[in-house]
Formats: structure tokens, sequence, C-alpha cells
């Protein structure tokens, strides 16, 4: 990808977020200002000022914006090129506040696809996802839905409007007809999430919050605090009159807890949450996971767990800090087996530092070995607080990422699963998705709730986002975040209580 640092003169610097996605489908931005003075920061200083630190000359982008007479049109001019293009206004309604929020999402679409076609016919490159850098596409194909189209023309749509390759508005239209098969949450229900943020190490990709176990010192008052806020949310929910539907219990890694802790824990959870739809808990690393632990799991009702390997390759798993191997995800699965789970979700990354397409291929075929009953393939993205980012690793080419995207994508066709929920995160591996697929029946719904965004979540822990959906006709959400350091949750969570208590008892 060729290295730019950009310099926007824009009319709606509102969007600059947004415009600087774009302009990661095309180039590796290594430094972006908005509206500078010239001079600023030595942007402009002369037309051949070199950046000394990068190398690179800084470019402009003029973007302007008009809307008059019922129309808009955004126009951009970058490297001698220009485009424009034109979107009709909505007319106006009795309901201000929605009728500028539906301008809004139109002033940002236009602006947005503008610069994107400039870009792609500067540089002849078509991203797999088109114009999208948002997290959940799907959520274009139900707005189509909502219009009055058809699954294939909803899909269409998505295609022809936003650039998005074929490939990939199959991929949503097969999401959504799978989703739509299943129980749609009602207005009074709600998902439970709890957060473990313990792990034994650090993945070299990870960005969550949370620690080491280390000696394990912050384990018992964080799960006193964790138990007391688990009480109080339940006590909460009865007042709010809110059916539980699904709950998860991830991290982190929930089995990185003592046998006695994890058995404590889950036996609390199901006495204040019982009655679940789906109970699912993140077994995670398989050099957590004991007898004992699925043992506690199976004899209270927990049907889904998760045993996630990331990769079958031991030398894959030494570089990117996962203190297991591939024998121990086996042997992990193998026991769950035998225990008698029937509902195992298994995690894979595409794009490892290190990792072939070989590679990729060898950890198919384990998987396909292991035959579990749902497989989410990950694409690797890298996050600003990873250390695979404070390393500066590379990601693998994007042909190479949609290589082993699709092995992944026939390893699980060949398990007889569907895809059943997506999304997408910035700076992944070739632009590419993240996808759960299950075999009938073993489709995660909290999975699905969390990405559409469309049921209530009360949520506990350290680093926990609770959310209320409010079903008006804009789908409006809003939030109520735990803080993410372990200490200060611990010393502050009548606060973090009191934030859920406001949000849904008002």
């Amino acid at each position: 990808m060729e290295r730019v640092q950009i310099a926007l003169e824009t009319a709606l610097p509102g969007f600059s977020n947004e415009y600087a996605d774009v302009l990661k489908l095309f180039f590796r931005l290594e430094a972006f200002w908005v509206n500078p003075e010239a001079g600023t920061e030595g942007v402009f200083a002369s037309e051949a000022a070199i950046d000394p630190v990068t190398g690179l000359v800084t470019e402009r982008i003029i973007h302007t914006h008009e809307e008059s007479n019922g129309s808009m049109r955004s126009a951009f001019t970058f490297r001698g090129q220009s485009l424009a293009l034109e979107a009709a206004l909505p007319q106006d309604e009795d309901d201000a506040e929605h009728y500028a929020i539906v301008v809004k999402r139109i002033r940002k679409r236009t602006s947005k696809t503008a610069l994107y076609q400039l870009l792609k016919q500067i540089t002849g490159h078509q991203p797999p996802w088109g114009s999208l850098t948002g997290i959940r596409p799907t959520r274009l194909v139900y707005e189509g839905l909502a219009r009055g189209l058809s699954l294939d023309a909803a899909a269409h749509s998505v295609e022809t409007t936003f650039d998005v390759t074929h490939e990939k508005a199959q991929l949503l239209k097969e999401i959504v007809a799978v989703q739509q098969t299943l129980p749609l949450p009602a207005v009074a229900e709600a998902d439970v999430y709890l957060s473990i943020p313990f792990c034994r190490t650090r993945c070299a990709y990870c960005s969550f919050p949370g620690e080491a176990v280390g000696k394990g010192k912050m384990i018992p008052p964080y799960l006193h605090a964790l138990m007391w806020e688990m009480e109080e949310s339940a006590r909460m929910m009865q007042e709010a009159g809110l059916k539980l539907r699904a709950l998860y219990v991830g991290g982190g890694t929930p089995t990185a807890l003592g046998e006695e802790d994890f058995a404590r824990l889950m036996e609390r959870t199901l006495e204040l949450f019982p009655g679940a739809v789906e109970y699912t808990v993140e077994a995670g690393r398989p050099d957590t996971i004991t007898r004992g632990k699925l043992e506690t799991l199976k004899r209270l009702g927990v049907g889904r767990v998760s045993i996630n390997p990331q990769t079958m390759n031991d030398e894959t798993l030494r570089v990117i800090g996962r203190d297991h191997t591939a024998a121990q995800t086996v042997a992990a699965f193998e026991m769950a087996r035998e225990i008698g789970f029937s509902d195992i979700n298994m995690d894979v990354i595409v794009g490892l530092p290190g990792e072939t397409p070989a590679h990729f291929r060898h950890t198919m075929d384990e998987i396909l070995r292991l035959n579990p009953d749902s497989l989410t393939v990950h694409t690797l993205a890298i996050k600003r607080s990873s250390r695979l980012n404070l390393e500066k690793a590379p990601l693998p080419d994007a042909d190479v990422a949609a290589r082993m995207v699709r092995m992944g994508e026939e390893a699980a066709a060949a398990m007889q699963m569907r895809p059943y929920y997506l999304y997408r995160q910035k700076y992944m591996a070739g632009q590419q998705q993240n996808v759960g697929y299950a075999r009938q029946g073993c489709a995660c719904l909290y999975n699905i709730d969390i990405m559409e965004e469309n049921t209530s979540i009360v949520a506990m822990g350290a680093g926990a986002i609770s959310k209320r959906v409010f079903p008006d006709r804009e789908l409006r959400i809003e939030r109520a975040p735990n803080v993410t350091n372990v200490q200060v949750y611990i010393d502050r969570t009548d606060e973090m209580m009191q934030r859920k208590k406001t949000l849904f008892l008002g």
C-alpha cells in the first residue's frame, strides 16, 4: 500500500474520521490534518517540503459541499482529478429531530462515497467491502428490507450503492437469511454479560482490558465486587420488567479462575439469572480448561462453550504469546465432548504473524477433524494498544488474507455450517471480516444480539458496557460503560451500578 500524508480541506470537518477511514482503504495513512493553517506543523511550508520523519510530501485534498433547492452536492479534488456526487434531500416532515438525523446520514454517505469513488478512480483498486467502513454491514441489508425490498434486492442494493463485491453481498444475504429463522428478541428482553478480565498471559494481538492472573491476589476482591453487582443487577432487571434472553460469560478468560472460584461464580450466576434461552461460557484458552470446570458447567446446565485455538501451529502460538500447544486444544475439546457438550465453538484467526496459507490449511484440517458445532473465523486486526502494533508487525498481503478467509468458508461449509453473524474492524488484514458459522440449532443468539444491536444488554464487571435499545424508529441506543481498570472497578462498583440504574430505571 502506498504511504501518504494528507491535509484535507473540507466543508464538513465533523466527518473527518470517516474520511480518514476511506483513505485507509486505499493508502497507508502516515499523517492526516483537517483544515490546517498554512505552515501548521510544517504542512504546506513549501510545495516541496518533505517530512523529516516520514519522508513524504504532504498532499492536499479539497472538499466542497453545497445544499440548495432540495439537493446536495459533494465534490473532492485530489492529484489533479475531481469527482462530485449529488443526492436528493428528503422532504420536510413534522418530526424535526428525525429529519435532521436523516439529512446527516445522507450527507455523510454522499460525501464518503464521493471520496471513495475518486480514490478508486485514481488508484484502480476496489476494496472487497467497497466504500463501507462501518462495523456492521448487515444493517444496510436490514435497511433495505425495511424499505420493502426483497432479501435479494436488499443485498443487491448494498452491492451497487456501496461498490461491495458480489461475494461479500451474497455473504450478507445468507447471514440475514439465517438470522431471520431465529427467534427475535422481545422489547422486554435483555441479554446479560459478565466480564472476567483475567488471562494467564496476554496475546500479542489483544487490546481488551484485563490483566494476567499472576498470583491471583486481585481475583477474590474482584469476584466479591462482581457478585454484588450481579445481585443488584438481577434486582434491577426485575424492577425494570426485563426478561433474560441470553447470558454470556466472557473476558479475558473466565476459565483462568481456579476451580473453586469458577464453580462459585457459575453457581451464583445461575441462581441470579435463571431461565435463559442460551448460556455461553468462553472456555477460551485450552491451558485453563480442567475436567472440574467443564463438569461444573455441565452440572449447571450451561449448553455452549467456546474452546479457542486461534491456530493449530505451535510456533505461531509461541510467537503470539498463547501459553499452550495445539495438542492441549485437542485434549480440551475431546474432554468437553466426553463430558457431553454438544455445542462447542472454536475460534481461529486469519493472518497471524508468520503464517502462510499452508499454515492456515493445517489449522483448518485439524478443525475439520475435531468437527465443532460452530466456528468463528476472525481476520487479524492490529489494534493500537496491542503488542503487535507496538512492534509494528505487518499485516499479510490482501490476496493471502482473502485465500485464508476462503479456506475458513470452505471448512465451515464442509461441516454443514452456515454464516450467522458478521462484523468488521479497522486495520484488518486484507480489509476482510470476522464471521461466525454454525450448524442448525447452534447459532449463538448473544453474538447476533450484540452485533445487530437490537437487544438491550445488562453488563457487569470491569470493561463491560451496558446498552439499552429504545424501540423507536431510529432504534436509539444509550450506553452505560463500566471502568476497565480492575482496581478502579472494585473501588467504584456502586458507581457502576448506579449508571445502570439510571439507564434502565430512569
